[in-house]
């Protein structure tokens, strides 16, 4: 028979305990899976006070609980004698940090001295909401060097001419990041430096789930009539076409201010990568009469033209646009089918320099 001393078993009893905390309780990173084969991690914030903790756990806590962070790319270049551009930024990040339940990976494209401004906005911003997060930055020379033989081919098609505002490589990287980020970067979402936020970034991320198997990524609708009027040769030749018309049967085209791009789907698709070549946009641009002038929105654009299962529509609200430029440019009769958006507006957006609205929880803060 064999005995143990006291000490033998206060260890052993000891030892036992560690085991069962050690399995059940420690935040392994790879514990949760969703049924896109997506990873997750545990989300080790402190615990929030009886008085915080919502009375019932819902489906959207479960998922929040599971997100570590979210990447965020935004795009911030030429910044330093721009103070418009500084300002709208500023309105970016801090209405983000507002709002945002969940730690961010922030990712700033641009120049040296852009890079510079941006971490010190970022910080003060970060300050005064108590915000958590990283900064990563990407330099915008080396991204385009590497997508040099692409962006190349996109330029003339979609730039008015070279050296124009949106022909800087900048405005052409959404549509090859996937081949340029680490493989450890599933899931992005990339933002233009002129929106405010009025909701939780983690609820934008929750489109992810919404994906059909074909879509690489969420983009929300042009809510201007510009590709009604970029393909009305096209249109003249198709009585009846649905492109260029109007939501919510219409292909209206796209905004990229707000992108959710699956990285991994976009590196997967087979279908996506056969349209990034010189031949399919020629091909497309040849069939639809087609010039743009807007980087990477004209291709996502014309793409879905005759590849919409590539797509899932992000609600207006998400990017809700604030620009009414074509309104009295020939198409007053028709603009406000494009330009309505019901609903609460999550994200507003301020392009062609449109002023955003001053919102409810800053007029007390």
């Amino acid at each position: 028979m064999i005995y143990f001393k006291k000490s033998q078993i206060l260890i052993l009893i000891v030892g036992c305990i560690f085991v069962y905390i050690l399995f059940n309780f420690w935040p392994w990173s790879s514990t949760t899976f969703t049924t896109n084969n997506r990873v997750y991690y545990r989300h080790n914030d402190k615990e929030k006070t009886t008085k915080d903790r919502p009375k019932t756990t819902t489906k959207r806590d479960v998922v929040r609980k599971k997100l570590y962070n979210i990447d965020v790319i935004i795009t911030f270049s030429k910044a330093k004698d721009n103070r418009g551009l500084q300002r709208n930024f500023e309105v970016t990040v801090s209405s983000i940090f507002k709002w945002a339940t969940v730690p961010l990976s922030l990712y700033i494209i641009g120049d040296d001295e852009s890079k510079g401004l941006a971490d010190r906005i970022i910080e003060e911003a970060a300050s005064k909401y108590n915000a958590k997060y990283t900064m990563v930055s990407l330099d915008v020379e080396h991204l385009a060097k590497e997508l040099h033989e692409i962006v190349k081919e996109m330029q003339p098609y979609f730039s008015y001419k070279p050296g124009a505002y949106y022909s800087d490589a900048l405005f052409f990287l959404s549509m090859a990041l996937h081949k340029v980020l680490p493989l450890t970067v599933t899931n992005v979402i990339m933002l233009d430096a002129d929106l405010k936020f009025n909701a939780d970034i983690a609820e934008l991320y929750e489109e992810f789930y919404k994906f059909s198997d074909a879509n690489v990524m969420g983009i929300a609708r042009e809510n201007q009539p510009v590709y009604r009027h970029t393909f009305s040769l096209y249109r003249s030749k198709h009585p009846g076409t649905r492109i260029g018309d109007p939501p919510p049967s219409g292909l209206t085209g796209f905004n990229s201010g707000v992108l959710l791009l699956d990285l991994e789907k976009m590196r997967n698709s087979e279908q996506y990568n056969s349209l990034l070549t010189a031949a399919s946009v020629k091909s497309l641009t040849t069939k639809f009469s087609f010039q743009g002038h807007l980087g990477d929105q004209d291709f996502f654009s014309l793409v879905s033209m005759e590849h919409e299962n590539l797509f899932y529509i992000l609600p207006c609200t998400w990017n809700r646009q604030l620009c009414e430029w074509w309104r009295d440019k020939g198409y007053q009769d028709v603009f406000d089918l494009y330009f309505k958006c019901e609903g609460k507006i999550n994200i507003f957006h301020g392009n062609c320099n449109t002023a955003i609205p001053v919102l409810d929880w800053e007029k007390v803060t």
